[in-house]
């Protein structure tokens, strides 16, 4: 299994003609947020593989169309969303892909009020609303999920201590709670590439995938 994942900066090896051939077993594509939706529209029909993405709490333009935002009602059907984008979005939904079960949590730590930033409650009360489907992935393949896709990083988990870039407390209980094997996560820059990127939680790898990352496991159905 190879998951090839994206976050808040362009990558030219992504980016690039020979992605193609540079990725041609990958089996698919996550997000992390903050990047454009042409990027991720290049990566769907160079690749030709799923993509699942949440968004940031920047590069969101083309947000109004999957939630209800400014009175403008959210799209129903995918055909109705963004127009030529066959990504699909995580946020605050779970998914299945292949064997590899996913959830998703858009968006930051409120700090200006702007849009896609939460207060601890708000997030707290998001994650309750999609752990009925946690519970029913568990009473059907006996796991909650996988891989649960983030923007921000947990608090105290490759986050910093700026009000932007701090974590939420609430994913620390989530990674308790439902024990995914990976929490992948952006938000937070390094702009030096030798600087950690993977962080173990009880029985998590919680990893900033900013610019590209690679998973990759010896099993070519799950994880």
């Amino acid at each position: 299994m190879k998951i090839l994942c994206v976050s808040d900066q362009i990558d030219p090896l992504v980016y690039s003609l020979n992605a193609k051939e540079r990725y041609k077993d990958v089996d698919f594509v996550i997000s992390a947020g903050d990047l454009p939706m042409e990027y991720l529209d290049y990566i769907l029909s160079t690749l030709n593989k799923p993509v699942y993405f949440v968004f940031g709490n920047h590069n969101l333009h083309e947000f109004a169309y999957y939630h209800h935002v400014e009175g403008r009602k959210k799209s129903s059907g995918i055909n109705q969303f963004y127009p030529g984008c066959g990504a699909n979005y995580l946020g605050f939904k779970t998914a299945k892909e292949g064997n590899i079960l996913l959830a998703g949590l858009s968006g930051s730590l409120r700090y200006n009020n702007g849009r896609n930033q939460y207060t601890e409650f708000q997030m707290t009360l998001r994650i309750f609303k999609i752990i009925p489907s946690l519970i029913l992935n568990k009473l059907k393949y006996g796991r909650y999920l996988d891989i649960l896709v983030t923007h921000a990083a947990p608090a105290g988990i490759n986050d910093k201590d700026d009000p932007c870039h701090r974590g939420f407390k609430c994913f620390r209980w989530f990674m308790h709670r439902f024990k995914p094997k990976y929490l992948l996560h952006g938000h937070i820059h390094l702009y030096d590439l030798q600087t950690l990127r993977v962080s173990e939680f009880e029985s998590t790898q919680v990893i900033n995938v900013y610019s590209r990352y690679i998973i990759e496991t010896d099993d070519k159905n799950g994880l």
